[in-house]
C-alpha cells in the first residue's frame, strides 16, 4: 500500500505489540484509532523532510534526471510500518502517563520512543520504498442487484482495487455488501478514478475474508462489472498494493560549521 492511503498500522497490530494496550487504552479514555491518525501525520511531515533533503544533497547531472520524488510515491515497507506502529504506541503512553504520572507508564512511553528511533533509523539506512506510478487506494466500489443471471440469492462482499499502464494493482477499497433477494446478479462499478487509473479488478465473495478475483482482464475505469454467472473461487485475493519498484537512498546531511 502507499503511505499516503492512510495509516499503516492497525489497533490489531498495535496490540500484537503490547498484549495491555486495549486495556490500557479503555481504563485511560484513550482513542487509539485517533493516536494512529495522529502518528501518521507526525511520520507525513519527517518523510516529506527526508525526501527533500534527498533532492538537494546529491547534485549530480544523473540525479536531475531522476523524476523527484514525493510523499505520494512512498510505498509501505515492514521497517516503514514498524515505525509507525512504536510511534503510535510511544503515543498511547504518553497520554497514558500524563493521566496518571505512573512511572510504570513512562517506562513503556520511553521503550516504545526507542523503539521509533531505531526503526526510523533503520528506515534511513535501507532507503524509502517508492514507485515511479503509484496507484492509491481505491474507495468503496457502487454495487447493486440486478435481475437476470445465474447468481444464488445470498449477501455478497464486493471490493475494487485500480490498476495503472504497468498492471500494477493498488490496495483494495473497503468492501461494500449487497443482497441478492432471489437468483439474479451483481452490478459493480469503481468510483473516483485516479490520474493513474488504466482500468480495475473486481473481488467478491460470499465473506470479507473470502473474496476472490473474478475478472480475466482488466474493466476499463468507465465500465461496470456484471456478475450474472457463479462466483469464481480460483481467483487470486486482493493484496495489499503495491510493492516498492525501487528504493530510494535518504542522506544523513550535517550542518556546516
Amino acid at each position: 500500500m502507499l503511505f499516503t492511503d492512510g495509516p499503516p498500522s492497525s489497533i490489531q497490530d498495535l496490540a500484537a505489540q503490547d498484549s495491555q494496550l486495549l486495556t490500557v487504552a479503555s481504563i485511560e479514555g484513550i482513542d487509539v484509532s485517533a493516536k494512529l491518525a495522529l502518528a501518521h501525520q507526525e511520520l507525513a511531515l519527517d518523510l516529506r523532510s527526508m525526501l527533500e533533503r534527498q533532492r538537494y544533497a546529491d547534485q549530480s547531472w544523473a540525479f536531475w534526471l531522476e523524476p523527484p520524488a514525493r510523499l505520494h510515491g512512498v510505498v509501505v515497507t515492514p521497517t516503514l510500518k514498524n515505525w509507525h506502529t512504536f510511534h503510535s504506541l510511544e503515543m498511547v503512553y504518553r497520554d497514558a502517563y500524563y493521566n496518571q504520572l505512573n512511572d510504570r507508564y513512562a517506562a513503556k512511553r520511553d521503550a516504545f520512543a526507542g523503539l521509533a528511533r531505531n526503526a526510523r533509523e533503520q528506515l534511513i539506512a535501507l532507503g524509502l520504498g517508492m514507485t515511479p506510478n503509484p496507484v492509491p487506494q481505491a474507495v468503496s466500489p457502487n454495487a447493486s442487484s440486478g435481475l437476470g443471471g445465474a447468481l444464488a440469492a445470498g449477501t455478497y462482499y464486493v471490493t475494487a482495487t485500480w490498476l495503472n499502464a504497468f498492471g500494477e494493482e493498488g490496495a483494495a477499497a473497503t468492501p461494500a455488501a449487497v443482497t441478492l433477494a432471489g437468483v439474479g446478479n451483481l452490478v459493480v462499478q469503481a468510483v473516483n478514478p485516479p490520474a493513474a487509473a488504466n482500468g480495475w479488478n473486481a473481488y467478491i465473495g460470499a465473506a470479507p475474508d473470502a473474496m476472490t478475483l473474478q475478472n480475466t482482464a482488466p474493466i476499463p475505469a468507465d465500465q461496470p462489472w456484471v456478475q450474472s454467472n457463479p462466483l469464481s473461487s480460483s481467483g487470486a485475493a486482493p493484496g495489499s498494493g503495491q510493492k516498492p519498484g525501487y528504493h530510494r537512498p535518504i542522506p544523513r546531511v550535517t550542518g556546516r560549521g
